[in-house]
């Protein structure tokens, strides 16, 4: 591992403890700067590790013109980025396990809930576990936007609406929706939805709302529909290579856990519930239509929703061989209904949701062996 230390060394009789000077870990969020990944998520987490560590550790941001979200599997396998934003269902064969419940979207109703159940999970599923060793990396949490939307250039208010409709699908889960109603769906990354809509080469996104500030999508939306689609809690967000979390002490592990958590809630907060405010604010400035949808269409995604975790199941069965699948994404769900009450018990406060993912899930890892 290519590393940089802060410091000198000096003679080899020096104690071991004034060798261990601050790492400065090179972390990439893969988005633009206004984006909630990188403004309420890396921004925040710089300060964090400094202070979980006592100062031993430092982190420093590379930008997305260095290594951008389709880019990060490749840095972190060559040591670019020492921690990045990794999102599994862009290569879903190589976490299966991960792939498997993050693909159990469109139940989301709830983003604390979602990235709380998920982190709980993967911490927690030996077999997700053993997928990331052999990918090379540890897992430190997630985080979830708010729920999708249809964000559109035309109305959408009813299932024929739908119908031929080029929509940007964020991933699987609501390509197989966009497939069920008759539109079109196009697999495009976030970051060409703009061009995209600009020049009509799509109708328009299947997004949360924070997409239309993010990605300055207010510019040419329409529309809105406000059915909620599920959450996209399909993230690692912190990402850690095993060569920097083997340089680390149990610690220092245990501190870089720690920033990661605070950080994860802080994402989530922003993106499902500021930005959110902030968008329908910045949309209804901007002449766009919010509407609800029609009873047609919330009861054909209900149905759907529901039949889909199944399909999510068998799908990872056939595709991955993986024979519990069917017991894996009921387990992912039984714990999305106890975040739900917990979520439901403290309510959607950034620092409340840390504390207690920190005290039902890092409290218990050991991390003399959690990633090795």
């Amino acid at each position: 591992m290519k590393k940089m230390i802060i410091g000198s060394v000096v003679a080899g009789a020096m104690t071991l403890g004034a060798l261990q000077a601050a790492a400065q870990i090179r972390a990439a969020p893969g988005v633009p700067p206004a984006h909630p990944s990188y403004s309420h998520t890396y921004v925040p987490f710089l300060d964090y590790i400094r202070e979980e560590s006592e100062g031993r550790l430092s982190a420093t941001i590379i930008g997305p013109e260095v290594v951008n979200l389709g880019q990060m599997r490749d840095a972190l396998q060559s040591g670019l980025a020492e921690v990045g934003l990794y999102l599994p269902l862009y290569y879903p064969a190589e976490l299966p396990y991960m792939s498997t419940v993050a693909e159990v979207a469109l139940i989301g109703v709830n983003p604390h809930a979602m990235a709380s159940a998920l982190t709980e999970y993967i911490v927690t599923c030996e077999p997700c576990q053993a997928e990331l060793r052999r990918f090379g990396v540890i897992y430190l949490g997630s985080g979830s936007t708010h729920t999708y939307h249809f964000v559109t250039t035309t109305p959408v208010e009813s299932l024929s609406d739908l119908r031929g409709l080029r929509l940007r699908s964020g991933g699987a889960p609501w390509s197989r929706w966009a497939d069920h109603v008759d539109a079109v769906p196009v697999n495009l990354p976030v970051g060409e939805t703009f061009e995209s809509m600009s020049q009509g080469t799509i109708d328009g996104t299947m997004t949360s709302l924070a997409d239309l500030l993010s990605f300055r999508l207010v510019e040419l939306a329409s529309h809105v529909n406000l059915m909620e689609m599920g959450t996209y809690h399909a993230t690692s967000n912190f990402t850690v290579t095993q060569d920097t979390w083997n340089s680390l002490s149990p610690e220092d592990r245990a501190a870089f856990a720690r920033a990661a958590n605070r950080a994860n809630a802080d994402m989530t907060q922003r993106w499902a519930y500021e930005m959110t405010d902030m968008a329908i604010e910045a949309g209804q400035g901007a002449g766009i239509t919010f509407t609800e949808p029609a009873d047609d269409l919330a009861e054909a995604f209900a149905e759907f929703a529901l039949a889909d975790t199944e399909t999510v199941a068998e799908l990872s069965r056939v595709r991955f061989g993986i024979e519990d699948a069917h017991e894996q994404v009921a387990r992912f769900m039984e714990l999305v209904e106890r975040w739900e009450a917990i979520v439901e018990e403290i309510g959607p406060d950034a620092p409340a949701i840390a504390a207690r993912v920190q005290q039902e899930v890092w409290d218990h890892v050991d991390f003399e062996t959690y990633g090795r």
